[in-house]
């Protein structure tokens, strides 16, 4: 065992430098932990943002779906007897891939209503003058 006081001091800065680096190399380590934590979460809200039905009028906010009616915060609310996102979903899909079949273009979505009428989805394309009342 050292004990000139030389030898005891470059001990003591060894081991300061040891620990010193222990504490970077845990530091980074944590840091790569968060990061990877981050993207964990990043990816689990698009999947639970995917889940979601983007809404076919506004294309930014995703729509809410009751038993009794659909609605997005852009406006569109009209009402849909025993409506679920699985079976809006399919609605839009098949409706959309049954478009695509006849004309390349984009179909547009608006909601119309009549004066004594309930609001309803309309998809056309003037492109191919195609019209579907979808709800």
């Amino acid at each position: 065992m050292p004990e000139d006081p030389d030898e005891l001091a470059v001990l003591d800065e060894i081991q300061q430098e040891l620990i010193l680096q222990e504490q970077l190399v845990i530091e980074e380590y944590e840091r790569s932990l968060q990061f990877d934590e981050e993207c964990l979460n990043a990816i689990l809200d698009g999947l639970d943002a995917s889940n979601k039905i983007i809404c076919p009028v506004c294309r930014k906010n995703h729509l809410t779906v009751r038993s009794h009616s659909v609605f997005c915060p852009c406006g569109l609310d009209v009402p849909a007897q025993d409506m679920t996102e699985e079976k809006l979903r399919s609605l839009l899909e098949n409706t959309i891939t049954e478009h695509s079949h006849r004309c390349l273009h984009n179909p547009e979505f608006t909601v119309t209503s009549g004066m004594e009428e309930e609001a309803s989805l309309l998809m056309t394309c003037l492109v191919c003058d195609f019209w579907m009342i979808l709800l």
